[in-house]
């Protein structure tokens, strides 16, 4: 028989129900495997697209930052920004937490500047380049971290994408193709044994026919 089969397999009835919920059971985890693997990718592909928009806001939020910068260096000299540099806060750890998504944990970065991180000078008493500086560097390193959330996100879909791709190519290929050629089996098997069966039978039918008219037949090996 071509294609390969459950092994240890008995061919009766039982086990032509059991294999049959199996292979059932298999299409249906095949069809919603099949799903999720569908919705991983439109969600990988929503968030590359995101990623994508990020890298661009990333590069242009620190070389805006970093025009600010060189005017403001031209405006109060290095020594100037470098002084007040130096009563900038240290920025508060990013909080990680995690988010699931179709049972996949991605990463999420809360990188708000708090309260307590505001420039330590007042608006209005420096030149105008150096608060656009301050400020576009927190912006740009609040992008960044939220382009590193959405890498991170990338990564953990793609590799829950690879398993459930895995697992449906499995039952595909290999499972589900198994379960019906079982069932071929088992089920010829069950019919060689049903013709035998009727074959036997109809025998014995005749020779006992035979022997009620007196007639008497060769003795078979078979019986």
């Amino acid at each position: 028989m071509a294609g390969e089969i459950v092994e240890g397999i008995n061919p009766t009835r039982m086990e032509l129900l059991s294999i049959r919920k199996r292979r059932i059971l298999a299409e249906k985890g095949h069809k919603l495997l099949g799903e999720k693997r569908d919705a991983l990718i439109v969600q990988f592909f929503a968030v590359l697209k995101k990623r994508e928009k990020l890298k661009g806001e990333v590069v242009r939020s620190f070389k805006k930052a970093e025009i600010s910068l060189d005017d403001a260096m031209a405006t109060m000299g290095y020594d100037g920004v470098q002084a007040l540099s130096k009563g900038m806060p240290e920025i508060t750890p990013p909080t990680i937490s995690t988010l699931n998504i179709m049972g996949v944990k991605v990463p999420v970065i809360d990188s708000k500047i708090r309260e307590e991180e505001k420039l330590p000078w007042s608006i209005g008493t420096t030149p105008q380049s150096l608060d656009d500086s301050a400020i576009g560097f927190r912006n740009a390193l609040d992008r960044l971290l939220l382009l590193a959330e959405t890498e991170g996100s990338m990564e953990r879909l793609a590799v829950e994408i690879e398993k459930t791709k895995r697992r449906v190519n499995a039952l595909e290929h290999i499972f589900i193709p198994r379960f019906e050629n079982t069932e071929r089996y088992i089920t010829m098997q069950l019919q060689e044994r049903e013709r035998e069966d009727f074959f036997r039978r109809k025998r014995i039918k005749a020779l006992m026919e035979n022997r009620e008219k007196g007639i008497k037949a060769p003795a078979d090996p078979s019986l």
